[in-house]
């Protein structure tokens, strides 16, 4: 699966980018994050829907989509088609913003809104038996000569519950093949360029249906297409850079080795 994938555009951040914050948030963007994260959202406020103006000059750059639910928690989004080896220091970086932004000296941290941070993939990353793997902090088990016995039947095992991780590595979605059955099914389907399996869906979601539109008005705007070609074509040049840089790198070494 490429970057300029036109059977599949929602696999290219800036077309993802589009598609999730043109619309209101409260329709699609609510539909998606209530189908990955588990739970009932009343209100999803996009913090970051303009496109930078300078886009087509950040050639290494990724879009994300960063939005508060229902003041509560701050997600950010983020679609990856390409492993560069980073993707557990990205989220690490995005899930800090997400709490650096929120602390002013005059605040107590007991209004810290928890961070989440999704990563969607179209790459395997992790050495896990799961297409969607979530993280939270967690303790290691207690070491036999620290235990202390305080009668605790069940130990915590969450050490902070306001930072959470969110992986879903499409390529393993993909293997399992599964049927639709949930609305996450119909959006990775959907993002997968498989409408026909969408369209199939028992489960008949408006916001899927009107996610297939948006991306349908955007890849027909000549000036979109314009923007998005552009970019794969900056992206191509920037990646075939770096490629010959560390290709130049390597035979530098190797002469200064001899």
């Amino acid at each position: 699966m490429s970057n300029n994938n036109e059977d599949a555009p929602l696999l290219d951040d800036y077309v993802f980018k589009r598609t999730f914050t043109r619309d209101d948030p409260n329709g699609i963007l609510r539909d998606f994050l209530e189908a990955i994260l588990k739970i009932k959202l009343k209100n999803v406020q996009v913090l970051n829907a303009e496109i930078p103006k300078d886009i087509l000059n950040e050639k290494g750059s990724v879009l994300d989509i960063r939005a508060e639910l229902d003041n509560k928690r701050i997600v950010d989004i983020e679609m990856q088609v390409k492993d560069q080896g980073n993707i557990s220091k990205r989220s690490t970086v995005y899930m800090s913003k997400n709490i650096a932004t929120q602390i002013k000296t005059s605040e107590d941290y007991k209004g810290l809104k928890p961070s989440i941070v999704i990563n969607i993939l179209n790459f395997n990353c992790y050495k896990r038996n799961s297409y969607h793997s979530i993280a939270h902090m967690k303790f290691e088990k207690t070491r036999k000569e620290e235990y202390v016995d305080l009668g605790y039947k069940q130990e915590d095992e969450i050490a902070t519950d306001v930072l959470e991780m969110h992986f879903i590595e499409l390529p393993k979605f993909l293997k399992k093949n599964p049927e639709i059955k949930t609305k996450l099914d119909e959006w990775l389907w959907l993002i997968l360029g498989r409408e026909d399996k969408v369209e199939m869906s028992k489960l008949d979601n408006p916001e899927v249906k009107k996610a297939m539109k948006l991306v349908d008005e955007i890849m027909s705007d000549p000036k979109e297409r314009e923007i998005i070609e552009a970019r794969a074509m900056a992206k191509f040049n920037y990646d075939t850079g770096v490629a010959y840089a560390k290709e130049q790198g390597i035979k530098e070494r190797k002469k200064t080795a001899g």
